[in-house]
């Protein structure tokens, strides 16, 4: 693909930097409003560029979450190719950096975007059904942290303080508590009805449901962050974007760090892995013999856990290859 202007955009909440390369300089730069409208005015001006076409150009900005929506569904809709970069790689690639400004920012990005053109990789928007479950369960993560900084902090005062302060305490609390239980509540069984109305969803929550220890919560998260498996389909590429798999941190003969994982992860699938490898471990069967075998034999338990949340991300890219459900008795054929 023979790409003759690179665009970068610098997104934040009220406006949009734009820098347009060439490969030798930068031909245009511009700021517009972030909203759909000014970003048709913009896309205007940068189409009057000598010899510009669509199929030799590419637009190149970080993700910025909600803020880059109106540019995101404005450049989809122009049909102009779109390169959605992690904000970090981009810093990390333009090497020792001075000074800072969105303008100078949306240079970078679309000089990036030429430096790195052969690893460009083209944005396709996830189906509609599916960025409406990723909204309902950022909803239900929400609902769940804001209940816990209010439940756990009146858990750990009983026994500290008086009887009746106690009870003055959790009633207080007590209307807010019932509200949020309602609301997530309401927020599970939406997410439950989109699931059941379509029928990929449907399936695909079914096999990767059936993994012990993988509930509704980790089936959603792995669905938003995966694309519905589009986007990643091997397991040690998830494991790494889950923060679960280990690297080693070593050179020459002096430095010789642990093999840790790596923090730059998406934590709240993190997150939601450990807690179905807990669950994992608690109840009969493989993975709690695994993981009491390797405590016995001296091994840290968090890695022993770490290694359990790795089984877990394995087996649920596993059932979703096979397209089917999760077999405890299974024996490969090989063996």
């Amino acid at each position: 693909m023979d790409i003759r202007y690179f665009i970068g955009v610098d997104v934040s909440k009220a406006t949009l930097d734009w820098a347009v390369f060439d490969g030798k300089i930068t031909v245009l730069q511009i700021q517009s409003a972030n909203s759909p409208a000014a970003i048709r005015t913009t896309v205007k001006l940068i189409r009057a560029l000598p010899y510009f076409t669509i199929a030799e150009s590419v637009c190149c900005l970080e993700h910025t979450g909600i803020y880059c929506a109106h540019l995101l569904a404005s450049l989809y809709k122009l049909e102009l190719p779109i390169w959605l970069e992690s904000s970090l790689q981009i810093k990390k690639a333009g090497g020792l950096q001075r000074g800072k400004s969105d303008t100078i920012d949306a240079v970078r990005i679309a000089e990036y975007a030429f430096r790195f053109r052969d690893k460009m990789g083209l944005w396709q928007p996830p189906r509609p059904i599916l960025q409406k479950l990723a909204t309902l369960s950022a909803l239900r993560q929400r609902l769940l942290r804001v209940r816990q900084q209010l439940q756990q902090p009146i858990d750990e005062q009983q026994g500290f303080v008086e009887k009746s302060l106690q009870k003055q305490l959790a009633k207080n609390c007590q209307a807010s508590l019932k509200a949020i239980n309602a609301d997530l509540a309401s927020a599970e069984k939406q997410i439950n009805t989109l699931i059941q109305s379509d029928e990929r969803l449907k399936e695909l929550f079914g096999w990767i449901t059936s993994v012990p220890g993988v509930g509704d919560a980790i089936a959603a998260e792995v669905l938003v962050a995966t694309n519905e498996f589009k986007a990643i389909r091997d397991p040690k590429k998830l494991a790494c974007h889950a923060g679960v798999a280990p690297f080693e941190y070593r050179s020459g003969t002096s430095v010789r760090g642990k093999t840790r994982v790596s923090q730059h992860a998406r934590l709240r699938l993190k997150s939601l892995f450990h807690l179905g490898a807990m669950s994992a471990i608690r109840m009969k069967g493989e993975l709690k013999t695994y993981y009491e075998r390797k405590v016995s034999e001296g091994k840290n338990k968090m890695l022993v856990l770490n290694a359990v949340r790795n089984k877990l991300i394995h087996r649920v890219c596993s059932v979703v290859h096979r397209e089917q459900k999760y077999d405890k008795n299974y024996t490969s054929a090989l063996a």
